[in-house]
């Protein structure tokens, strides 16, 4: 469009340039200023049209915080509540960010005379209230209270699991004392004993003895 109006302006013009009659100039100068208007304002049009540049934002990576941890605190209960008590001092009780789970806490201290610090048991020894427990600042330490799931005594913070604990999934051959019995007797005894241990022995796995130790009952 703005193509058209130039070339109609610069015809209007030629014409206008060699009109007689004052009625034909006057014409041709109106039609002129309209052209002129319109191209100004195609002209405003295009420019507010075109797109702006972006600016692409830039990405400011966070370096990971580093945290010392808190491995060493006190505690005390009774029949409701578990009480922590951290000996740490500046800690600031907006900069403090807690995590409580039915069996685990995670508490981390920002910015402690420019330290950040972490308290925490991945497996405690009973449940908890998630909801209830809560961190208090006291001027040297900092007291976290655990509100129990079920009231009682708690022998332990820390879960304790029990690595000997037999496995039911496991049978247990009959068989294996007796045959254990018999290789301490071989290798303890006499000549006599070997030979009727290993006479025994044969008999038990040829099937012609029920019983390997029959012979010293």
């Amino acid at each position: 469009m703005a193509d058209d109006l130039t070339l109609d302006l610069v015809e209007l013009r030629h014409l206008q340039s060699i009109a007689k009659r004052p009625r034909i100039v006057s014409l041709i100068s109106s039609e002129i200023r309209n052209l002129e208007k319109l191209s100004k304002e195609a002209a405003s049009t295009t420019i507010s049209q075109t797109p702006s540049p972006i600016a692409t934002p830039k990405v400011v990576s966070t370096p990971s915080l580093i945290y010392t941890t808190l491995g060493s605190f006190s505690w005390d209960q009774d029949n409701e509540k578990v009480k922590i008590y951290v000996s740490l001092e500046g800690v600031e009780q907006e900069k403090i960010e807690t995590e409580f789970k039915p069996t685990s806490l995670d508490i981390k201290f920002h910015d402690v005379q420019g330290k950040n610090y972490r308290c925490a048991i991945p497996k405690l020894n009973k449940q908890v209230v998630p909801e209830k427990c809560k961190v208090v600042v006291k001027p040297t330490r900092v007291i976290i209270t655990l509100f129990k799931a079920s009231k009682g005594n708690w022998l332990d913070l820390h879960l304790k699991e029990d690595k000997l604990k037999p496995n039911p999934n496991k049978e247990k051959d009959p068989m294996a004392g007796i045959m254990d019995l018999m290789k301490n007797m071989y290798e303890e005894g006499d000549d006599e004993m070997k030979r009727t241990i290993a006479k025994a022995w044969t008999d038990a796995r040829s099937g012609k003895a029920a019983d390997p130790l029959k012979g010293y009952r």
